[in-house]
């Protein structure tokens, strides 16, 4: 059984460029495999192997302060979904392009998953807003929650100026997979007049482990070989296209237009 964990935060690093080496080394010495994203603004990583080197992983950053107490999210495969160990050098952990969104500084309150729940149990009148691209909303998302229709992260800052007037002053409840883009796009929001904008504390990841499928719909997309998870953060059936990278339904997979490993049904005519 390999563990995959997943984890991030946002904290001022001005030796990044020290820390990779080290920290690269440490990886491929416990036989990790995935990505460490380093930035002066924070680290995000995720990463898969035993349970003793994700342990040994953990332990590794809580030997810097800084690092200490990352929350860290865990899910199981029984192959290893990475092909290669990487620490890479960035300009942000997340790109949005806008360096005055700094979350270690300012950024949206946390709602529960449990809280979360709760509020959509009761029918309270707040808004669900899904912060992920496009081709992640059209393979799951909550019930009822209102799609950017984003083909980028980047392109956020645009999409949430067409939003109803009606926003500014209702209650936005925003999540994304594992919580990362919505420390940024709360703070977007903030900073563009909305007036009660919170964010789901670990994403969409946190609330299934805790919720499975309730109020959801659908199955989650992740950033390795697993493509995308159920609601019992089990390995979904959507594949991949292997020539334009978007996911595909079971239905999809059906289409006279998929071709493994040529063609799908959103590149046939490109």
């Amino acid at each position: 059984m390999i563990v995959n964990i997943a984890g991030y935060r946002f904290v001022d690093l001005p030796d990044r460029d020290e820390m990779r080496e080290p920290m690269l080394e440490a990886c491929m010495g416990l036989g990790l495999k995935g990505t460490v994203l380093l930035s002066p603004n924070g680290i995000n990583f995720t990463l898969a192997g035993t349970k003793e080197s994700t342990d040994s992983f953990k332990q590794y950053l809580e030997s810097d302060e800084r690092l200490e107490g990352i929350e860290v999210k865990v899910s199981y495969t029984d192959y290893q979904p990475f092909r290669r160990m990487l620490v890479k050098r960035k300009r942000e952990i997340i790109s949005l392009g806008m360096d005055e969104i700094r979350p270690a500084d300012f950024t949206g309150p946390h709602v529960s998953p449990s809280e979360l729940k709760r509020m959509m149990d009761a029918k309270e009148d707040i808004v669900v807003m899904d912060a992920r691209n496009d081709y992640e909303t059209r393979i799951g998302k909550f019930q009822g929650a209102v799609e950017l229709g984003i083909p980028s992260f980047r392109d956020l800052p645009v999409a949430i100026e067409s939003l109803p007037d009606e926003y500014r002053s209702k209650t936005i409840v925003m999540y994304c997979t594992g919580g990362i883009r919505c420390e940024k796009a709360s703070a977007v929001m903030l900073n563009s007049g909305f007036s009660d904008v919170r964010q789901l504390d670990g994403g969409i990841l946190a609330y299934l482990e805790e919720f499975g499928g309730t109020h959801w719909d659908g199955d989650c997309f992740v950033f390795d070989q697993r493509v995308a998870l159920d609601h019992n953060l089990r390995e979904s059936e959507i594949e991949m296209c292997f020539r334009c990278r978007e996911p595909l339904s079971l239905g999809e997979q059906e289409s006279e237009h998929y071709v493994i490993g040529e063609k799908c049904p959103y590149c046939a005519t490109i």
